[in-house]
């Protein structure tokens, strides 16, 4: 059994869409163990582009089963309109290709309506979060109010814990100026797509016990990235679950012991969507030269991506505290043609030299980058299979990432393309 677990090492956006899809060939079953639907995967199928949200990537390749896991928070509505938006694309799903666990945490519209009030009334303390409403579902989970997918079979249930849901988004919404909630309509809603949502719910832990008996190949992917963590990113500008490769496990409804391998991605530079801090970050021709040849706009939102040089000093760290393996690096072609490349070695905090992301607020604001010069190159890496096709000085480039990150390439995508890929180590082989 080999269990591989797939983790943004910078803000998230790193290509996990169509690394993960890529090693879904290899694996038997697919895991998204975090998140909701304000992740962003983009894939890139014979020329077909899929954009998903919710599902896991795993979902366009037949014969593989697809599990939501109890660490997803679900927007129902959401989940049956990606399921049908794919299918009009060709892509059929049924129950024997997906499983939603049946204790997932449900996304209600009145998370949404909490969600855009509180950052619209937060001013200038905006997060940037995407207002789906991630993290009010998340805090009924947490505050063990929560409505959850198994909840939709039992109506009387239902009516229990709706009345406790009121008691708290009741006042609220009251002091956020929301309209009164209504429990019976909310109810009648929840109920109406009761059966569709129901097809796919199971036990989603006792269908991964079984793979891991069977020594089937699971796939653990996550979304968002790393410094994006609730508790190891950049706090507050974080999301509001743990990314890590730990959560692999708690997010799924497996032990430890099924993970043999953690994968971090990286993009070969950097990007931020939102605010908070972001050290390498070029506001400036060269943010936005890497922004126009990357096309860093937000899957979900459509926001321009914030973008800067590489940050060794961020992805060493998101590497310490997810147990990185080796790497996956996307989008070194977007750095064909630039002159010179500058990669963060360490930073400065006033009149100090360190080598980690403080944990204070206002350290993280202001750290300095130290910045080491690479040498560009000239050549296309673009569409490249075998380390004799990149230029010289690419390949150099990377090695140097390598030495600085203290981890080895394992993967190495040179376009948006499925196949465009150099493999060095086999995830599920290591």
């Amino acid at each position: 059994m080999a269990g591989v677990v797939v983790v943004g090492a910078q803000w998230g956006d790193e290509g996990k869409g169509k690394i993960v899809d890529w090693l879904s060939s290899r694996a038997d079953v697919i895991v998204r163990f975090q998140g909701g639907h304000n992740a962003g995967h983009t894939l890139v199928i014979d020329g077909r582009t899929f954009k998903l949200n919710l599902l896991p990537s795993g979902v366009v390749r037949g014969g593989k089963l697809s599990i939501i896991g109890n660490g997803v928070v679900v927007d129902p509505w959401h989940l049956l309109g990606e399921i049908e938006a794919i299918r009009k694309e060709g892509v059929a799903i049924s129950a024997d290709d997906l499983i939603v666990a049946e204790n997932a945490v449900l996304i209600l519209p009145w998370h949404k309506d909490i969600d855009a009030a509180r950052e619209q009334a937060a001013g200038d303390a905006q997060i940037g979060t995407t207002r789906r409403g991630i993290g009010p579902a998340y805090e009924d989970k947490v505050g063990r109010r929560a409505i959850r997918v198994a909840d939709l079979a039992d109506p009387a249930a239902l009516d229990l814990k709706l009345e406790r849901l009121l008691a708290h988004h009741r006042p609220l919404r009251v002091g956020l100026g929301l309209p009164e909630p209504d429990g019976g309509a909310l109810k009648a809603e929840l109920l109406k797509i009761a059966p569709e949502i129901l097809a796919y719910a199971q036990p989603a832990w006792a269908r991964l016990d079984q793979a891991v008996r069977l020594g089937r190949r699971i796939l653990f992917e996550g979304a968002q990235g790393v410094m994006l963590d609730v508790d190891h990113g950049t706090y507050p500008f974080v999301t509001s679950s743990n990314v890590v490769s730990g959560q692999a496990a708690a997010g799924s409804g497996v032990g430890p012991g099924a993970v043999s391998y953690v994968l971090g991605l990286v993009k070969a530079y950097t990007t931020r969507v939102g605010g908070g801090p972001f050290p390498t970050e070029q506001d400036n021709e060269v943010g936005q030269k890497l922004g126009r040849i990357g096309h860093e706009f937000g899957v979900n939102t459509g926001r321009a991506r914030r973008c800067g040089w590489f940050d060794a000093v961020m992805v060493r760290q998101a590497c310490a505290v997810s147990g990185v393996n080796g790497l996956a690096l996307t989008k070194l072609d977007v750095l064909d043609g630039f002159d010179e490349i500058k990669v963060c070695t360490h930073y400065k905090l006033g009149d100090k030299v360190i080598d980690h992301f403080p944990a204070g607020m206002t350290d993280q604001a202001n750290v300095e980058p130290v910045f080491e010069t690479i040498k560009g190159w000239s050549g296309s890496t673009r569409g490249a299979r075998s380390w004799t096709q990149l230029p010289g000085e690419a390949v150099k480039y990377v090695r140097r990432l390598e030495e600085l990150v203290g981890k080895p390439v394992a993967l190495l995508s040179t376009s948006p393309e499925r196949e465009d890929v150099i493999l060095m180590r086999d995830p599920f082989e290591s």
